[in-house]
Parts: C-alpha cells; structure tokens; sequence
C-alpha cells in the first residue's frame, strides 16, 4: 500500500479538492470525451474513514483536512494496467458473480456506493474483503469489470452498442456517474433497430428519459416503415401497446395495415422460434391463425386463453377508420381474431353517425382538441420514391369526403373530390376536415435526416376546392421520403361519435 502511495502522491495528475456540490443535467460526455460531472449525492468518504488509522501516516498532514475525494486522475496506462488488471499493492478485494477482484480504495471511492459502505466500522467488520450479492440479471462479470476498470483511467473505455445496457446496469448500482453518462451519450447516438429495445428498457429502468424518448420515436418512425422480423421479436407487450396508441405513429398504408402489423407481431410473440422474411410474415400469421381458429367455435381469438393478454394492445386500434370499406371489414370478420363485442357497436355508431351527417348537413369539427385527436385520427401514409408530381387519395368511407392529395417539390395540395350526388355524407359541399401532414427522409441506417409536420389545423372546402397546405424547399428535399397524415372528418362532441 505504502508503494502505491507513493506513487500515486509522485503524480502530477493526483488531485484532492474540498465538495463542491455539481447537479448533473444530462450527459455530461459522450464516448471519448475527458469531462466528467459528479452529483452532490454520492457522499464520497472522509480520507480517514476510507483508510483507517493505519495508514494515515503516509499522507501529507493537509490531507487529512480534505474531508471528500472528488477523484482521481491517472494520465497514463500505468494505473490501469498495474494497478487495476495486475492488481499490485491491492488493499481490498472485492468478490461478486464468481469472480475476485484486487482493487484499491482510493480508486474506489470515486464509486458512491463504495464510499458508503467504506465509512465507520466498516474495516474492523469485514477485513478488507467486501461480498457483493447482485441479483440484478442483467449485471454480468463483464460490465462490472468494465466499472472498476473506469475509476483506474481518465479515458473512457471502449464500449460496443450491444453491451452498453450491462454496463449501464453495473454503473447505477455502483454509482458511477461517468460512465452512466458515458452509456447515455452512447446510447443516444446508435439507436437502431438491433439497438432500440434494450436501450428502451434500460433508459425506462434506469430513469434516462433523453434515450428512452429518443428509442420512442425511433420505433414511431420506423416500426411500419421499415419492418423486421428481428424487431418485432423484441419489441414487448407494453410498448407496442404505446406504440399503436399514438397518433405519431408513422403509417403506412391505412389503419387496416396497424391490425396487420399487430397481428404479425402477436404471430411472432407466440412463436418465437420462427424464422422467415417480411415477404412470408403475414402470409404465415394468417395461416396460423387461420388453422388455430378452426378448432374454435362460437369465440373470436382474443377471447380465447392464448389471446387473452393481446386484448389491450388491439383495443387501441381504431376500428371505426378500418370498417370504413369493404376490403377491411372483410379481413376482420375472417381472421374472428377481434371480439365482435368490440366490432357491433362501432358498426352501429358508425351507422348512426353517417345518418346524422346526412341529415342534419354538418360540415364537420370545428375546434382542435389535442386530447381527443390524439385518440381518433385516422392514420395513413405512403412513400413517395422519387423526385415528381403524385396524386392519390385514401378511402374514407362514406362519412369522410374523398381527399385527394397532391405532392409535387414545392408544396403538397389537398383538394375535395366528393361528387354532390353519390348519396354519402358529403353531398354538403361545404365541409371541415382536421388534418396534419408530416415529411419525414432517412438515411441508411433509418434514422430520420429531415422532418417537416403542419401540426393540427382545420381547413374548410368547398366542392372540387383545392388549397395548398403545406409548402417546401426543394433545396432540403431527398428521396425516398414518406408523407403521413392524420385526418378527423366529424365532429367528436357528441360521445357516440368516439
């Protein structure tokens, strides 16, 4: 120990300063970066509690005015390589998971949690050997090697993406606020697919909000957009049911391709073992399904034993944008995976609602509530894959207005195309309709490069009226770029209508 000492005191790099209290705000560094922030919570040890009396008399007698260690710093591999791997001049041993390690404390006490414990009567009870009991199954011996050997170097330690939410899980427990901000800043920049639910789990419970957010909307931009197999192995049963709650989900297609994404995602959750291409995904979930459901009589799916924990995640799907054409209804009443308890009375509401339309010549909602759009928009999108003019629209049923929507490099129109006779609910010319547009491009490796939303807005139309409703740089655009919209053709102040 003397040795050590002596060494370490011959460094012009060892540093002892009085607390000062730092509140940690976020990351306060990325991979490779030399900063590091403490909080004021970590209640680092005295120096003489940390190394009992005798070893006091090797220090200069300032030091023992210093009441905290706020760390150590070691400008070359010495530490870490002698010190740490070859554990020379140990004076504590530290024994977890199978495995010993020779460390020393004035390493450790840059670790809140050793600082605790190496307080008081600590070194007459345990004799220099502390028994770590981990129950936690994501700390491995591999990610708290990986924390000791942080508090022997200055340098932050190489790290992959894949072993970053062991790491993080050692370094929460053991304290150590550099590398948990280390694991941030990693985490934050290599979310993808092979990344994004382990970093949301771990950001949900080691309390990151910055990366579980960043994973959030990652999977909104992405789940439909660019599905896999690999993905929807992973994703679980409370975030897909986030997932398809939100109005920022980015579809594509219709609603209808929701219930199919969800369906294939049950398929996947019940038969993990299955291995494939998107291309046979959905064709083997109906045939599963299909062959399941023959053996069943008088009951759809969810209601049965196997289906009964899907039913929350497929109650947020929005049946009345999916019943509103043939095709879709059709595949529902097919695959009896929903309850028709869930499906009658959105025929009947739906049934009533156009009924009120038609008679009563509303023009549509006439406020924006957040809350409520959030809920019952109808989502749908579409990727447009090169530079030029398209048009299309989406079925809406007889209660919406056929909108058609235009795309060109400068601006993207929405003009009404309802004819005043075919007997829908549009035969009044005048109507409302909440919308809001948003562009989205990717790079290769899916992470969105540009972004452009209208945010809610109500527009009024008139028969065959056509307004320009968003307007765009050519300069910023690339391709392929997907467009998604969110449309509410009724008014939902009357509850019936949601």
């Amino acid at each position: 120990m003397g040795l050590l000492i002596s060494r370490v005191l011959r460094c012009r790099d060892f540093i002892l300063v009085e607390p000062q209290p730092e509140a940690i705000d976020g990351p306060g560094c990325l991979s490779g970066s030399r900063k590091r922030k403490r909080s004021s919570s970590d209640g680092l040890a005295t120096s003489s509690n940390v190394y009992g009396s005798q070893n006091q008399g090797m220090y200069p007698h300032q030091v023992l005015n210093y009441i905290y260690w706020k760390r150590v710093k070691i400008s070359s591999n010495y530490a870490y390589q002698n010190l740490f791997l070859d554990g020379n001049d140990s004076d504590i041993t530290i024994r977890a998971l199978g495995r010993t390690w020779c460390l020393h404390k004035v390493f450790l006490c840059q670790s809140g949690y050793f600082a605790n414990i190496l307080k008081g009567t600590w070194r007459e009870a345990h004799h220099g050997v502390i028994n770590l009991i981990i129950k936690n199954e994501d700390i491995d011996t591999r990610s708290l090697h990986f924390v000791f050997g942080s508090l022997y170097t200055e340098a932050d330690l190489s790290i992959t993406p894949l072993e970053v939410p062991q790491v993080l899980a050692a370094a929460c427990l053991l304290r150590v606020d550099r590398v948990i901000q280390q694991c941030e800043g990693i985490m934050k920049a290599t979310i993808n697919r092979n990344t994004v639910c382990s970093y949301y789990l771990a950001a949900e419970t080691y309390r990151l909000k910055a990366v579980k957010t960043g994973c959030f909307e990652w999977l909104l931009c992405n789940l439909m957009v660019h599905p896999s197999v690999a993905l929807y192995k992973e994703v679980d049963m409370k975030l897909m049911y986030l997932l398809a709650l939100s109005s920022d989900l980015l579809v594509m297609q219709k609603e209808i391709d929701v219930y199919n994404t969800l369906k294939i995602w049950m398929f996947l959750y019940l038969n993990p073992c299955w291995n494939g291409t998107m291309k046979q995904l959905l064709q083997h979930a109906n045939n599963w399904l299909s062959t399941h459901m023959a053996y069943v009589d008088n009951i759809s799916f969810l209601e049965s034993e196997e289906g009964l924990i899907f039913q929350p995640v497929f109650k947020k799907l929005r049946f009345q944008h999916i019943i509103c054409d043939l095709t879709s209804t059709t595949i529902l009443e097919q695959d009896r995976l929903i309850p028709m308890a869930w499906l009658s009375p959105i025929y009947k509401q739906q049934w009533l609602t156009l009924l009120r339309t038609q008679e009563s010549g509303v023009t549509g909602p006439q406020v924006i509530n957040e809350q409520e759009l959030e809920e019952y928009t109808m989502r749908c999108g579409t990727m447009i894959p090169k530079d030029g003019r398209y048009t299309w629209k989406w079925s809406v049923g007889r209660l919406g207005f056929p909108l058609r929507v235009t795309f060109t490099r400068q601006c993207v129109i929405l003009r009404q195309r309802c004819q005043p006779c075919d007997g829908s609910a549009c035969q009044n010319h005048i109507r409302n309709v909440i919308f809001r547009i948003t562009l989205v491009c990717f790079d290769s490796n899916k992470r969105v490069t540009f972004r452009k939303t209208t945010g809610y807005k109500i527009l009024t139309f008139e028969y065959k009226e056509e307004q320009i409703v968003m307007k765009l740089d050519s300069d910023v655009l690339t391709f392929p770029m997907c467009i998604f919209c969110n449309f509410l053709f009724v008014n939902l102040g009357n509850a019936e209508n949601k």
